[in-house]
């Protein structure tokens, strides 16, 4: 799995742009997918897998992201293939920017894969840091002043942010030697297993680092000012796996860094931290929807909004809350990865990004038109697509266990989908403008990601509650390792 985009890399940097490149792409990650998919199944049938020299461990909680990663970069590819080739068609790329486009995308996904698999916490950092340099580049593909400008600000803001996180490891590593062997101390496994023994004010102090480091790549609040900037100038396949697999694998380290902490300390003082920033993050996101002109700014916030949330409810920590925050970010990076892909096709119809200036999608191009609008009403928590499931959950365990914070989150609920709607429906719906075309469009992949989300909120299948389940023991310490 780890071999297959490392090849991709090095193939797409030397064999340059060819008529099938988008193709190649799309084969690299389908092998990838099918990796992933025989990884889970031993994973479901055996449990845990640590590897030989203990460098990589698969469990239930990552085993299912890992999939979740395949899957997304899979039919974004798919997506990105004729959204890129029409790119240079109309002049905003070259065939050497291409080139750098698909090397770059296999080298995201490796820095995704090895995040999710490694059982070095060290390696983690590293590899947070290699999706770093791989979506700067890809942020700043135009090599527009806008595209240059937001990749220096999303390159200094997480590599400001990065380095604390490098602090927190340290600190962890600091931790880990007084009580281990050195060599094997920054080792997941054997940090979880003798997590009683680490000193609980080091893993304190250690953690705020961790939150606020990773927390900078999740988009948390007032660390999310890169966010839409990297969003809104860098091309829409970037944004898709962007919103829908760097964020996502973040907030997992964040939480593996959560569960030592909950370890050590027998407190809840990690959680009530992420709850805090996962709150603010939420409303304060769920505000500015309304002040965007720009349309994948705006969806950038909507990002920020459910990562707040999803960020709140692993604080919560309940076994509840902690299996809605898992079902959240599967069903998250489906609805969020498949909005790009039409608000990358919208873009182009219209010529433009500018909220005010799209119009008539519907008229012009139906499918561009019912994929946007149907994705906004999944991701605003409409029955019966699986975001208002995740959310609901998320909704009861709150009322359980801090009541007082309910109307906060129905609060923000409202809010975002009130700053959704005053802007999809003239987008959708207005007047035509003259000389506006459709475009060359793939928009299967949006189909399957919707029928999916829809699923999700009508009956989780067995298999995927069952993977829910054990990771929601894991995390939250009602299961060994």
């Amino acid at each position: 799995m780890l071999l297959i985009p490392l090849i991709g890399i090095v193939f797409f940097a030397l064999t340059g742009h060819r008529a099938d490149t988008g193709k190649l792409n799309v084969r690299f990650n389908a092998v990838c997918l099918a990796a992933t998919l025989w990884l889970a199944t031993n994973v479901l049938n055996r449990g845990a897998i640590l590897s030989a020299d203990r460098a990589f461990l698969i469990d239930p909680f990552n085993v299912y992201l890992i999939v979740l990663t395949a899957f997304v970069g899979l039919t974004t590819s798919i997506f990105s293939a004729p959204y890129m080739a029409h790119e240079m068609e109309i002049g905003k790329l070259t065939e050497q920017r291409l080139k750098l486009y698909y090397s770059m995308y296999q080298g995201f996904m490796l820095a995704m894969y090895l995040v999710l698999t490694t059982n070095n916490m060290g390696v983690m950092w590293v590899a947070m840091e290699g999706a770093t340099l791989a979506t700067v580049l890809l942020v700043s593909l135009y090599r527009t002043p806008e595209s240059i400008e937001a990749g220096w600000k999303y390159f200094i803001l997480c590599g400001v942010g990065i380095a604390q996180a490098l602090f927190g490891t340290i600190l962890l590593y600091y931790a880990a030697v007084q009580v281990g062997d050195i060599e094997n101390s920054l080792l997941w496994s054997i940090l979880y297993t003798h997590a009683d023994k680490l000193n609980p004010e080091v893993l304190q102090i250690a953690f705020v680092f961790m939150l606020i480091g990773y927390g900078t790549k999740i988009g948390l609040v007032p660390l999310h000012n890169w966010l839409p900037d990297a969003h809104s100038e860098g091309p829409t396949p970037m944004s898709a796996v962007l919103s829908g697999l760097l964020l996502n694998d973040a907030l997992y380290a964040v939480v593996r860094n959560k569960m030592l902490v909950d370890g050590a300390t027998r407190s809840a003082t990690a959680g009530y931290l992420m709850m805090g920033f996962g709150m603010l993050s939420f409303l304060v996101a769920a505000f500015f929807l309304h002040r965007q002109k720009d349309i994948k700014r705006m969806f950038s916030y909507s990002s920020i909004e459910h990562m707040g949330m999803m960020t709140f409810a692993f604080g919560i920590g309940s076994p509840l809350a902690t299996f809605a925050a898992l079902l959240h970010m599967t069903i998250h990076s489906l609805t969020k990865s498949a909005i790009f892909v039409t608000v990358g096709h919208a873009a182009q119809v219209a010529g433009t990004q500018s909220i005010d200036n799209i119009r008539g999608l519907i008229k012009t191009q139906p499918s561009i038109g019912w994929g946007l609008l149907i994705g906004t009403i999944a991701i605003a928590g409409f029955p019966p697509f699986g975001v208002f499931t995740s959310e609901f959950l998320v909704l009861l365990s709150t009322m359980h266990s801090y009541p007082w914070l309910t109307p906060l989150l129905l609060l923000g609920i409202g809010i975002a989908f009130a700053g959704l709607f005053r802007h999809i429906h003239p987008m959708v719906y207005g007047d035509k403008p003259e000389g506006q075309m459709p475009v060359k469009a793939n928009l299967w992949p949006v189909m399957i990601h919707l029928a999916l989300v829809l699923w999700l909120g009508l009956s989780i299948p067995g298999f995927l509650a069952n993977w829910f389940s054990q990771a929601t023991l894991l995390i939250s310490g009602s299961a060994p390792l």
